[in-house]
């Protein structure tokens, strides 16, 4: 058996939207994944992932047949300038402006945008400003 290696983010293990459209979700996220250089995965007629989060439709498996409600989720940008390409590339890919890029009054550095997926969810890019990460991801080998 092949070994896995995964990369997993600083908090959450992982998170699941279920989509009332999944081609029309597969382009925003795509088009965000993209402007953020996150590739994506596990592309079938019912789901795909993105890092830690996981669309899916509601016939998915693990959907049990319910769409989720409203979620804010957050992305990590390395520079404000990834801030700005997510934010048009979410927008050109059928999103809609919930927060042009700017600074905003949580810490100083805090750089964000805020733009609403194709079901209302309120999908945010941020850079934090400079700071030293003690690693990029947690390395994960099974």
């Amino acid at each position: 058996m092949e070994a896995q290696e995964l990369h997993r983010g600083r908090l959450i293990d992982h998170l699941q939207l279920v989509v009332a459209d999944l081609a029309a979700s597969r382009r925003f996220y795509g088009a965000v994944a993209d402007a953020l250089g996150v590739p994506i995965g596990g592309e079938d007629e019912t789901y795909f992932w993105i890092d830690e989060l996981f669309v899916s439709s509601a016939d998915s498996e693990a959907a049990l047949g319910k769409l989720t409600g409203r979620h804010h989720l957050a992305f990590q940008a390395a520079d404000p300038a990834m801030v700005r390409a997510f934010h048009a590339a979410a927008i050109a890919a059928g999103g809609t402006d919930n927060g042009a890029p700017g600074e905003r009054p949580y810490h100083p550095g805090y750089y964000a945008a805020f733009v609403l997926d194709p079901d209302g969810n309120n999908i945010e890019a941020v850079y934090h400003g400079e700071a030293a990460r003690s690693a990029a991801s947690v390395k994960i080998t099974f």
